[in-house]
């Protein structure tokens, strides 16, 4: 396995080839039900790093770095959220832990999403983090006549992440991602920043974001017919920055717990990673036991 820049104690990491591809994640704890993390853009499985050790006394712990993120293998330009999910869903069949509480954030939310809504019988439980589905409003994200982001076209556009953000990867995350979605950007320490610019500075290291975006701009109609039969297993919505969250799961889910963590911008795990492990572990703790 290559050198990582940055770990933690405690977590052990895994490289494993399955749908054609090679993904990195790192393992924690050894008893307890299983929980799988997934991460979002500008993200990385480090942005977990403090949600870890937290949750690991209690759960056995997976957070991967998707396709085309991280020490995974690079995307291709044909990448979408569907081949995302088929990632995911072979991840945690090979994992072989049982179904797993499975909790995605951000841009990693319609892949999430179709993991819980197409293969039901590797989640446990679903938790969507400050995220939001194409065809149920996220789209808007996209329109900056309305205070959307401008990263999104930018990022969904083919060839032009590449020809706008290379070499100028660690600015784009310290001088413009995270503070404008952080309440407090201070959270990202200066290691924390050189850890994802190592990652976003690899050959075509933009390719998985792009993929995930131009899935969000195009499979509103796709993602309405998968919530047409309702998420049945239960649902936890974490919502700081935004109310999308809630709003989206409330159309989705029959069994929906809604939470708000007040005082922080769009970082959660980053930047209160301890009020999100307690709200994680009275969720997961609940469902576990009723098993």
């Amino acid at each position: 396995m290559n050198r990582l820049a940055s770990t933690i104690p405690g977590v052990d990491h895994h490289r494993i080839g399955l749908n054609g591809t090679e993904l990195h994640y790192v393992a924690a704890g050894t008893s307890g039900s299983p929980v799988l993390l997934v991460h979002g853009f500008p993200e990385t499985w480090w942005v977990f790093h403090h949600l870890i050790p937290l949750l690991s006394e209690h759960h056995r712990v997976f957070a991967v770095d998707l396709r085309g993120f991280g020490d995974s293998a690079t995307a291709s330009p044909e990448h979408d959220s569907a081949t995302a999910a088929q990632d995911l869903g072979d991840l945690i069949a090979h994992l072989d832990v049982g179904p797993v509480h499975l909790t995605g954030q951000d841009i990693s939310g319609p892949t999430t999403f179709r993991v819980a809504a197409t293969r039901p019988e590797l989640v446990r439980s679903y938790a969507a983090i400050e995220t939001a589905l194409p065809g149920f409003g996220a789209e808007a994200l996209a329109d900056v006549t309305r205070g959307g982001a401008w990263h999104i076209g930018v990022l969904a556009a083919p060839g032009i992440p590449a020809m706008l953000l290379t070499g100028h990867e660690r600015a784009f995350l310290a001088d413009y991602a995270i503070p404008a979605l952080a309440a407090d950007p201070g959270t990202f320490t200066d290691n924390d920043i050189d850890e994802l610019a190592r990652a976003y500075t690899r050959p075509d290291a933009f390719a998985g974001a792009a993929g995930l975006y131009r899935s969000l701009l195009s499979e509103g109609e796709e993602i309405r017919e998968l919530a047409a039969r309702k998420l049945q297993m239960p649902v936890l919505a974490v919502a700081s920055f935004s109310d999308l969250t809630t709003a989206t799961m409330r159309q989705v889910a029959v069994d929906l717990t809604a939470v708000r963590i007040d005082g922080i911008g769009h970082y959660v795990a980053m930047e209160a990673p301890g009020r999100l492990a307690d709200t994680l572990r009275s969720f997961y703790a609940d469902i576990d036991g009723k098993h």
